[in-house]
């Protein structure tokens, strides 16, 4: 069988399926299918870890099986084409007189290599055909200023829409810029799914009221009833599997305990456990992205990158972006700005408190500078208050220690200060690292300025 032609008819049975065309790896696949290349060899040459091309080539297969009515895998791949040609072939040569279309999955299909030309008004088998999108975003906030996130925005979209990862944690301490960041890459990418949703975790979304509010949007964006004693209402993962969905859930951190360590869910949401773990597991088209303070203990846990689940911890603006900051502050002509930057982390949120406090003050920045001083403002303070509110009194403990240390230290001097036991300094700080308030250098461990200097006011 000529390979242009085992792509295209691949392309259209994918396509009836799933409303997406090939992507390029999918089309690697079939390509080295054909060649008799192993997974290995396909991996190799599209530099791709090989445990995602094979969970990629085995959704494939199962698209490809379902509508051809068959058992499809890559063994068997081009012997199943070959029938599908040829039951093509026979049906029109039954019908040689008129050639005709072949009706394909409810959709009109033109037999491959009879004639090149087609119907007038006809679009060709793999022209881009309008997809019918469902979208609410009524919770997502307006963009606001958005400040240089390239690489950042470049890797979500890689692991979205390439890897195809079905669970991805956005984390960073606040006002880092997580749901800005969140707001614009949907706004890029939104059009590659059929559904799309953003739905914002407050103190009392249970999974039930969570659920519920998804499979309704599911459900009317397939004109059904979506009345709860409607019996065609389908389980969440079903409609994950039947459309290509995107939902985000920003203030994930809603979900877990104040005073315990990080990721620990509260007594009446531990079934959002399952809910993570079944879209990590189960078979689906869809991706969730996760957007808070902290994230699921089961997500933190994973660090094989050849699973679905990703985590992206969110740094500090770089110094251009940083200046843009200050330049909308009047305060772009200031000297040793970088040294500003650096003193607040990029943190856009805490860059925009001090610089507001400096030009409502006056203040000489070269000064502050020189002085060492690191302000607070009481609306930068508050905002750090929520979050110190969260730890456990052991983190508290642990960042007292580290406060009162000017540089990074190790544990043996954190345990010899301390008096803790080691594992209750390691679960610590393992939980501090989680919430993005500690710092690691090699072996040793300090507290951002900013954080120090809160603590010491305490």
């Amino acid at each position: 069988m000529n390979l242009k032609e085992v792509l295209k008819m691949a392309d259209e049975m994918v396509f009836a399926k799933t409303g997406e065309h090939l992507d390029n790896l999918q089309e690697a696949i079939l390509r080295g299918t054909m060649q008799g290349e192993k997974y290995t060899k396909i991996a190799e040459e599209i530099h791709c870890n090989e445990s995602y091309v094979r969970q990629v080539g085995s959704q494939l297969w199962q698209i490809l099986s379902e509508e051809l009515g068959e058992d499809v895998n890559k063994k068997n791949f081009q012997a199943s084409m070959k029938r599908f040609q040829v039951s093509i072939f026979s049906h029109f040569a039954q019908d040689y007189v008129q050639i005709s279309t072949v009706n394909f999955c409810g959709e009109a299909r033109y037999p491959l290599d009879i004639t090149n030309s087609h119907p007038p008004n006809q679009e060709t088998p793999n022209s881009k055909q309008t997809k019918t999108l469902h979208q609410d975003l009524s919770e997502m906030p307006e963009l606001g200023d958005f400040y240089d996130r390239t690489l950042e925005l470049d890797t979500l979209t890689t692991w979205i829409l390439q890897q195809r990862c079905r669970l991805i944690a956005l984390i960073g301490i606040s006002g880092i810029g997580k749901t800005t960041l969140a707001v614009q890459l949907v706004q890029q990418i939104k059009d590659e799914f059929e559904c799309v949703i953003w739905c914002s975790i407050d103190a009392s979304y249970t999974l039930d009221e969570f659920e519920h509010k998804l499979i309704q949007f599911f459900s009317q964006s397939e004109k059904l009833d979506s009345s709860p004693i409607n019996q065609k209402r389908l389980p969440l993962i079903k409609y994950l599997q039947n459309h290509r969905c995107l939902v985000v859930l920003d203030d994930v951190h809603n979900l877990f305990c104040s005073g315990e360590s990080a990721g620990k869910y509260k007594p009446d949401y531990e079934e959002y456990r399952s809910l993570f773990k079944q879209i990590e597991k189960l078979s689906h088209q869809s991706c969730f992205l996760l957007i808070g303070w902290e994230q699921p203990r089961e997500v933190t846990q994973v660090k094989n990158q050849n699973t679905s689940i990703r985590t992206l911890q969110l740094k500090g603006l770089d110094i251009a972006a940083g200046r843009e900051i200050l330049r909308d502050y009047g305060l772009e002509e200031i000297d040793n700005s970088e040294a500003l930057i650096h003193r607040y982390q990029g943190n856009p949120l805490w860059l925009k408190s001090v610089a507001n406090l400096i030009q409502d003050l006056g203040i000489s920045v070269t000064e502050l500078l020189l002085d060492d001083t690191i302000l607070l403002p009481e609306d930068l303070k508050d905002v750090l208050q929520q979050q110190y509110d969260r730890t456990s009194e052991l983190e508290k403990q642990v960042m007292s220690l580290l406060a009162a240390e000017n540089q990074p230290v190790n544990l043996a001097k954190l345990l010899k200060k301390g008096q803790l036991s080691s594992s209750d300094l390691l679960n610590a700080l393992q939980s501090l690292s989680r919430r993005c308030f500690i710092e690691k250098q090699e072996s040793l461990y300090t507290l951002p300025p900013i954080l120090r200097q809160y603590i010491k006011g305490l």
